[in-house]
């Protein structure tokens, strides 16, 4: 069974190895296809080919179906990278190697955050106000439409300042810009961005995330993850601490929401894993953005459920049957970066005292961002988790002053 993958596989730790030995327990060989980040036998026990970072759909497929692979999942992202698998899906199927993948016309709807917020409202969900702004029209290439500008403001008034403007196939938070003011538009109109862009209103509140990972008919919904603040400056997807826990009254009012994700989902034929950001305010769910992809926040949500979304996408690769419905939450998972490398006896000493889920470093676009840490403990575990991390920070200052009082104000409030 072939992995299509372009970025690091340290960040599906360790979940890709329990499925990989799942895998080869049952006599399967795996084999990662990746356009990115080294990876050795710890990190992927199996056959392992790098590709180019520029490798053609058409050439990843050729790739996997050379090795000799009789199935293959998508586990890419962000979302560039889901588009390139969606299409080498149609080559791979057509080789007589069945792709768990979002059919690619599913897939470029959902890439395009125009597309989606237009799929959202058709499906009953709530997303902010906003228009297109096509990057043609607002540098003045091709057609010549001079009153483009001026409806642009027009519409800015008519939603309301501020605003955020986010390029329509961007992700991880790239490329956002905020516009908080009739001038700060005049800016962007004058030296507009090169790419087509979504303008919207700020919706201000708790960003969150879930995945929904199955097939039509099918489909597990994973616990929320709460992963910081919205507001009208765009910050750092990990930049503050990212948790999965009990939040009663927001997972009562999500229920109904996770419903309708899930409908659209069977309406768009998905196969695989999808991964929702969005905004809870007010008791409700503003939905930011659907990608097509498994998350950035998907090895939390694998901690926090005792569900491994990557043997899923295995088992239905091959074929089997994956529970379905609201994924139970079976404790709390804790990810923050620790602002730079951890030393080995550090990391040992933290396992001393917690459960760790992984620790490795965090690489962006080839830029490293330090260790990321995912620890998990259960419900009434709070105040004795703290009393460890405490001590742990003032023997060693890990974790740092700044994660320690976040993670005490989440565990004992």
């Amino acid at each position: 069974m072939a992995f299509l993958r372009s970025v690091g596989i340290r960040r599906a730790d360790p979940y890709i190895q329990q499925a990989i030995r799942g895998l080869a327990a049952d006599g399967i060989e795996a084999g990662l296809f990746h356009t990115g980040g080294a990876a050795d036998d710890e990190d992927f026990p199996g056959h392992r080919q790098r590709l180019d970072r520029g490798v053609t759909p058409r050439e990843l497929a050729d790739a996997v179906v050379a090795w000799g692979a009789d199935a293959a999942v998508s586990i890419s992202l962000p979302c560039e990278n889901a588009l390139r698998d969606a299409a080498a899906k149609t080559f791979l199927d057509a080789a007589g190697v069945p792709t768990l993948m979002t059919p690619l016309a599913a897939t470029m709807l959902l890439v395009d955050k125009w597309e989606t917020k237009q799929l959202c409202r058709q499906a009953g969900l709530e997303v902010p106000d906003g228009f297109r702004v096509d990057s043609d029209l607002s540098a003045g290439r091709g057609l010549p439409v001079p009153g483009y500008p001026d409806a642009l403001r027009v519409r800015a008034g008519q939603i309301g300042y501020p605003l955020l403007s986010k390029p329509v196939w961007d992700s991880t938070s790239m490329g956002i810009r905020p516009l908080r003011s009739p001038a700060d538009l005049d800016a962007y109109l004058a030296s507009p961005p090169e790419v087509s862009a979504v303008v919207e209103q700020v919706v201000e509140g708790d960003l969150c995330s879930v995945d929904i990972v199955g097939r039509p008919g099918c489909y597990r919904v994973l616990p929320l993850c709460w992963t910081g603040r919205a507001g009208a400056e765009p910050v750092f997807t990990f930049a503050d601490l990212r948790w999965c826990g009990p939040r009663t009254d927001a997972d009562a009012a999500f229920v109904d929401v996770a419903g309708a994700l899930v409908a659209l989902c069977g309406k768009l034929g998905v196969s695989g894993s999808v991964n929702v950001d969005m905004v809870h305010t007010g008791g409700r769910f503003v939905i930011l953005e659907i990608n097509p992809r498994i998350g950035g926040a998907t090895t939390l949500s694998c901690a926090a459920s005792d569900t491994n979304t990557f043997t899923s996408l295995a088992r239905m690769a091959r074929g089997l049957p994956v529970a379905g419905g609201i994924a139970p939450r079976v404790g709390w998972a804790i990810e923050f970066l620790a602002g730079g490398r951890i030393p080995p006896a550090v990391v040992a000493g933290l396992r001393e005292h917690v459960t760790v889920a992984t620790a490795h470093e965090l690489v962006i676009d080839g830029v490293s961002h330090g260790d990321i840490v995912v620890i998990t403990l259960g419900e009434g575990a709070e105040a004795n988790t703290v009393k460890a991390l405490t001590e742990l920070h003032e023997r060693t200052g890990f974790p740092s002053a700044g994660v320690m009082r976040k993670i005490s104000s989440l565990l004992t409030a």
